[in-house]
């Protein structure tokens, strides 16, 4: 393995991400969501029916591993690990930014997990700046170099900024840059924040551009600007760090805004801090067609392998399938029907984006 400034990096983002404090102090807002208990609901658990149509297959449950790094050395066991797992489990399954591809293709096995995903929905990665760095040619050879259903595209400024190989001055174009991606790959494009979330206006550029999946990738999992702070190589970039380490839009605040603003049509992935199954049917419950995650699947990954992922994962399912059943819901998407209170911090956001409680039923 080349042992380039994006291969330490990344590989020190693995390392954080597991022994340091990368989370955000504030929540995702989803305890401030309440779904009615229903004491006669009326279902088996035989009734259930979470299959979903995803960038043009069908998944067993609408879930995905996210993205989350690559050019590591730790990258292929857990790529094709987690790859596996998605596979068994019915799962989407994305790889971690392929940035270290257009520089280094040798590297390819890193990603090439398609044969550990045979039937399953694989998808690429890149950073949204590297729209402006290299061709749309190049960038969509990123998804046929793995053989990926589409391409994640990935917004991280907060990170780029406190990141001392980062991008810290240029970010103009990208909105353009993913528009002509879109048209390329013919919407075979996941736009996908890293943690800080999506508000109203970026909501409705992307809509206007024509992205037809969006992951809102909302504040309260991991503070992508809090690792970066553990390796600032300056003062003033961790600092920075320090100052916008809990930056962002929660969640369940991205949700209600993205349900409330895009077009039916688009498909809207809810990730960023969903640690449980009830946690994802309140993500359902707010528009969501499917909840992602990341950090904690990969925990469980490196502490009993993939049977350690394999096991979260059922335990998530199960947690999914007891909130569907206590509210009553035979598909995720009968939880948005669902009675809903509103309380607290979501409430007040709502009201900031003047977006009411009966604007997410």
């Amino acid at each position: 393995m080349p042992q380039t400034s994006i291969v330490r990096r990344k590989s020190e983002h693995l390392r954080i991400v597991a022994e340091e404090d990368v989370l955000h102090s504030r929540s995702t807002l989803f305890e401030d969501l309440h779904l009615e208990h229903d004491a006669l609901p009326e279902l088996d658990a035989t009734d259930l029916e979470l299959h979903t149509p995803f960038f043009g297959k069908t998944l067993d449950a609408p879930l995905m591993i996210t993205s989350m790094t690559g050019g590591a050395e730790f990258a292929r066991e857990m790529n094709e690990g987690l790859a596996r797992t998605a596979s068994e489990k019915g799962l989407a399954f994305s790889v971690g930014s392929q940035r270290v591809l257009l520089r280094y293709p040798e590297m390819i096995k890193d990603f090439a997990v398609r044969a550990c995903i045979p039937d399953g929905v694989l998808l690429g990665n890149i950073g949204g700046v590297q729209l402006k760095e290299y061709s749309i040619e190049q960038i969509a050879g990123l998804a046929d170099m793995i053989e990926a259903d589409g391409l994640c595209v990935h917004l991280n400024a907060g990170q780029e900024l406190v990141q001392g190989e980062g991008q810290q001055h240029g970010f103009s174009g990208v909105l353009d840059g993913i528009a002509h991606l879109v048209d390329r790959l013919d919407g075979r494009v996941l736009v996908k924040e890293t943690g800080a979330g999506m508000g109203p206006k970026t909501l409705k550029r992307l809509a206007q551009i024509g992205v037809q999946y969006i992951d809102v990738a909302g504040s309260g999992g991991t503070s992508w600007t809090k690792v970066e702070k553990y390796r600032a190589p300056s003062h003033s970039l961790s600092s920075l760090g320090e100052v916008y380490q809990n930056w962002g839009i929660p969640t369940a605040v991205s949700l209600a805004a993205a349900r409330r603003l895009l077009p039916e049509k688009v498909v809207i992935v809810a990730s960023g801090g969903i640690q449980n199954g009830l946690e994802a049917a309140k993500a359902f419950a707010l528009g969501a067609h499917l909840a992602g995650f990341a950090r904690s699947v990969l925990l469980s990954f490196i502490e009993d392998g993939p049977q350690g992922a394999h096991a979260w994962i059922e335990a998530f399912l199960e947690q999914l399938r007891a909130a569907m059943i206590l509210t009553g819901s035979r598909t995720p998407d009968e939880l948005q029907s669902v009675a809903k209170v509103v309380t607290g911090g979501l409430k007040d956001y709502l009201s900031a984006y003047k977006l009411q409680p009966g604007d997410i039923q």
